[in-house]
């Protein structure tokens, strides 16, 4: 059986209990007041894109599912005048590049870099965002002696930058005015 708790520790325990609540109210209250919030859909001045090439890189093919029920992305199959905006998503170039070797001249360091380049024209042809490159680069350490590790590793952050620049892309889309549209 356990013996009854002392009034003391009641006490401290209900003061700890009110201390964290307050705090808690404080957090919230402080964040509400700053202007915060979760990031929630994005509204688009547009309805229908194509994005090209068809089916493209990783890149082109992560950002058509990003759209979701937002904007149609049109199909192989719909013809591209239907778009309001025709997005070219070019020269998916994957690169590794040796940056640290060790005194024997084993590597020891690569940065693995992502770029894309970005092309956006209104459905009259009129250019809107011109040749823009989208890099992304990380840095990872090799060891020869977990190379499958590391070939896993690397995957996950060439998947990792892709979203990155699809984030980036997105976020350029929403800055596209229905003034421009036309």
């Amino acid at each position: 059986m356990h013996a009854p708790l002392p009034q003391a520790s009641l006490t401290i325990r209900s003061r700890r209990t009110a201390l964290q609540w307050m705090a808690l109210t404080a957090a919230s209250t402080t964040l509400a007041g700053c202007g915060f919030r979760l990031r929630g859909s994005q509204a688009f001045a547009f309805s229908r894109i194509a994005i090209m090439p068809h089916p493209g890189g990783g890149v082109a093919q992560e950002l058509r599912r990003s759209f979701g029920d937002a904007v149609h992305v049109l199909t192989v199959d719909e013809p591209i005048s239907q778009a309001q905006l025709v997005l070219d998503v070019g020269n998916e170039l994957r690169e590794k590049v040796v940056v640290g070797v060790n005194t024997s001249g084993q590597v020891r360091e690569f940065q693995l870099r992502l770029r894309v380049q970005l092309r956006l024209r209104n459905a009259k042809g009129k250019a809107l965002i011109e040749g823009v490159e989208i890099s992304q680069q990380r840095e990872i350490n090799f060891n020869e002696t977990a190379v499958l590790a590391k070939e896993a590793e690397e995957v996950l952050l060439y998947r990792d930058m892709q979203s990155d620049i699809v984030q980036q892309i997105l976020r350029r889309l929403v800055t596209v005015q229905a003034s421009q549209l036309d």
